[in-house]
């Protein structure tokens, strides 16, 4: 890193300072765990939890997206400026809207009733699900597709179970503060693909 006074000028401009750049190249280059180290020091534990608050590290002390933007940019040329990486204003759309409004599905013909609407809280929806991506962990196609899996998967369970399934899917706000999406896509990345009616996973119920 060759850090210039131009650097340290963009650094300031956008809020930041020079004890969260030394701890975002620990985490960077020595993939410290900068928790342990601040843990004993009021200040430290104060600065560590600003870099959680800044959404440049994540609770497990990884970089974000915004967290590498940041690092990067003290590596290149002064023209370049701090490039903030922000989710893009339809990505949370696209998740909303393949969200299931209520439990009540048909699904190979048959319906089931439900009993309860599923979309709930839309702003607290938008701000979680923008964190989540600015982590930098899982892409928006990831989402959708890990949303996919677990409603397929409850309603061929519910085929074959004879009940409704989906009465134990997870409101939209719980859904993505509990994380319930990280199993799915893990099943994902496993190469898990999505096949109804032919050897399904077990119904996960929350």
């Amino acid at each position: 890193m060759n850090l210039t006074f131009s650097h340290f000028e963009e650094i300031i401009k956008k809020g930041y300072n020079l004890d969260i750049v030394f701890l975002l190249t620990l985490v960077d280059e020595q993939e410290c765990d900068i928790k342990e180290l601040c843990c004993e020091n009021p200040k430290l534990s104060l600065l560590y939890q600003t870099l959680i608050r800044k959404g440049l590290i994540t609770e497990e002390c990884k970089l974000t997206l915004e967290g590498k933007s940041l690092v990067d940019f003290l590596s290149t040329p002064i023209e370049s400026k701090i490039d903030k990486k922000k989710p893009v204003p339809d990505d949370f759309e696209l998740w909303w809207k393949a969200y299931p409004g209520t439990d009540t599905f048909t699904h190979h013909g048959k319906t089931f009733k439900g009993t309860r609407g599923m979309r709930v809280k839309k702003e607290e929806c938008k701000l979680k699900f923008n964190k989540i991506l600015g982590e930098g962990e899982y892409t928006v196609h990831e989402l959708i597709k890990a949303l996919e899996l677990e409603i397929n998967q409850k309603k061929d369970n519910s085929i074959k179970t004879g009940t409704n399934r989906m009465t134990f899917m997870q409101n939209s706000i719980t859904y993505l503060n509990q994380r319930t999406f990280e199993v799915f896509i893990e099943l994902i990345r496993e190469g898990h693909v999505e096949q109804e009616s032919q050897a399904p996973i077990k119904d996960v119920d929350i």
